[in-house]
């Protein structure tokens, strides 16, 4: 019994060490991408150059059948994350129509740079998946306006209220307190799942879990080894289990094939608990940000499998 006892610490000891090896590591390589892109984009909007893109855009969200401002709500998620959308959002007078659509956009093509960096590390092409997924929400959007009840424009939408124009001091100084936030966010939750990815395979439950949404995958069009990864992903989000897809393929457990498909259903769909709850928090429809995102992702990963059935010289990860 003692000696049954002290095989299954010397494991749970050896899982711990290898999975703060690798967090450290995936720590390190999303921080040297966080920080330089948070501290840009914070000074792209203190000078005021989010809101001349933004401008640029305003006839592209029009005939999505959205007001021109709500471009630098886009903006906002595909530079950042779905907390500054969600509190661009709150500054203009946009109703819960309005929001919805806005909202399905932001969910697909959000914390572009940081996730393609991401995406890029694990055999996906970088312009294939910033393609993919601007597409992606601009289609979404589109449909959604077709789609949505015409009663929903009559309630309006409001979130936080949106900050002021800051100087230069106070802008770097809210800077640096959101990233040392942030920061410190990653750094718990990347080496929880690392740890606890290792603590899973050292004890077979990632086998278990491969069975038992290996059907789900299947009409996913993914690979039943993936299972795990989906269910993280759709937890934590993409750049938080990044760790995890990475490992996967380094360590052979996932070819860089499946990598890249994967990367096509995350691309378009992830973070189903988090990132949605916020918008359900703040008054949007549950089911119209949900299923079109995962009605995308099985369509998209499809027609890419297809692709390569049809186009087998390109069946390698990463071609365009």
């Amino acid at each position: 019994m003692t000696e049954a006892r002290e095989n299954i610490v010397a494991r749970v000891r050896k899982s711990v060490v290898s999975g703060a090896r690798a967090g450290l590591g995936t720590t390190l390589f999303l921080l040297r991408i966080v920080v330089p892109v948070t501290l840009v984009v914070a000074l792209l909007d203190w000078s005021g150059a989010l809101g001349w893109i933004a401008r640029l855009l305003a006839p592209a969200m029009r005939l999505i059948g959205l007001p021109g401002e709500a471009a630098l709500v886009f903006i906002s998620s595909v530079l950042l994350n779905i907390y500054s959308a969600i509190a661009v959002a709150g500054s203009l007078t946009l109703s819960v129509r309005d929001a919805t659509i806005l909202a399905l956009m932001c969910l697909t093509a959000h914390n572009m740079i940081v996730e393609t960096a991401v995406m890029r590390k694990t055999g996906s092409s970088a312009l294939k998946m910033i393609a993919l997924r601007i597409g992606a929400a601009l289609v979404g959007g589109f449909a959604l306006n077709l789609l949505l009840p015409a009663d929903l424009a009559l309630r309006s939408f409001a979130a936080s209220a949106g900050a002021g124009h800051l100087e230069l001091v106070p802008t770097l100084a809210a800077w640096a307190l959101s990233t040392l936030k942030l920061s410190l966010k990653i750094i718990l939750i990347v080496f929880a799942l690392m740890i606890g990815q290792k603590l899973l395979g050292e004890f077979k439950v990632m086998d278990a879990l491969s069975k038992i949404f290996s059907p789900l995958m299947r009409f996913f069009g993914l690979p039943s080894s993936s299972s795990f990864l989906w269910i993280v992903i759709n937890i934590v989000g993409y750049a938080y289990g990044a760790g995890i897809v990475v490992k996967e393929i380094e360590e052979g457990r996932m070819k860089p094939q499946e990598g890249d498909l994967f990367n096509h259903h995350a691309g378009v769909c992830h973070s189903l608990l988090e990132d949605t709850a916020l918008y359900v928090a703040v008054g949007i429809p549950i089911l119209w940000i949900t299923l079109p995102r995962l009605f995308m992702a099985v369509l998209v990963v499809w027609f890419e499998r297809t692709r390569r059935h049809y186009f087998r010289r390109s069946f390698r990860a990463g071609v365009a």
